[in-house]
């Protein structure tokens, strides 16, 4: 008598985990103003930093993307209010995205990328900051899930009251 076939129950397939890898990463555009040398200072400076961030995303091809963070940081004398620098700096990183679901793109795009350029466009500030005359400026480090939140939140105001708007 032949013994009944041994059935194995399928193996759950476990979900392919994301990979992300940066093919490149550059200055697009990078403006330094050092407004204080230009119109002198008047005694103690006790500098407000102000820092304002864009980001944007695109494809490039099959499973590449382009990431660009936009910084405008401006530096203001507490006291008069007076500018003392300016700093507009354009970094992209280029890269590779795989087995991220389409519904987890965007944030993906929006947070993980952005959060792996940060390192070293805190470094180009720090650097150009120096090099311009004053202390080296140290960024915080931002909370892109927080940026990414503020970013949808806007959106839907903005979609809302152009539905709000009569015709």
């Amino acid at each position: 008598m032949a013994e009944p076939e041994a059935t194995t129950p399928e193996a759950p397939k476990t979900p392919a985990i994301p990979q992300l890898r940066i093919l490149g990463q550059f200055i697009r555009d990078m403006s330094f103003e050092n407004i204080v040398s230009r119109n002198g200072s008047n005694g103690a400076v006790t500098p407000d930093v102000q820092v304002q961030v864009a980001l944007d995303a695109k494809k490039r091809g099959e499973g590449q993307f382009e990431v660009t963070a936009k910084f405008n940081i401006t530096s203001k004398n507490k006291e008069s209010e007076a500018t003392l620098f300016v700093l507009e700096l354009e970094y992209g990183g280029i890269f590779a995205i795989e087995n991220v679901p389409d519904d987890q793109l965007h944030p993906f795009l929006m947070i993980e990328c952005p959060r792996m350029l940060f390192p070293f466009v805190r470094r180009i500030v720090s650097d150009v900051t120096h090099d311009g005359g004053f202390a080296p400026l140290n960024l915080d480090t931002i909370d892109f899930v927080a940026l990414y939140r503020q970013s949808l939140q806007q959106r839907a105001a903005a979609q809302k009251a152009s539905e709000a708007k009569p015709n």
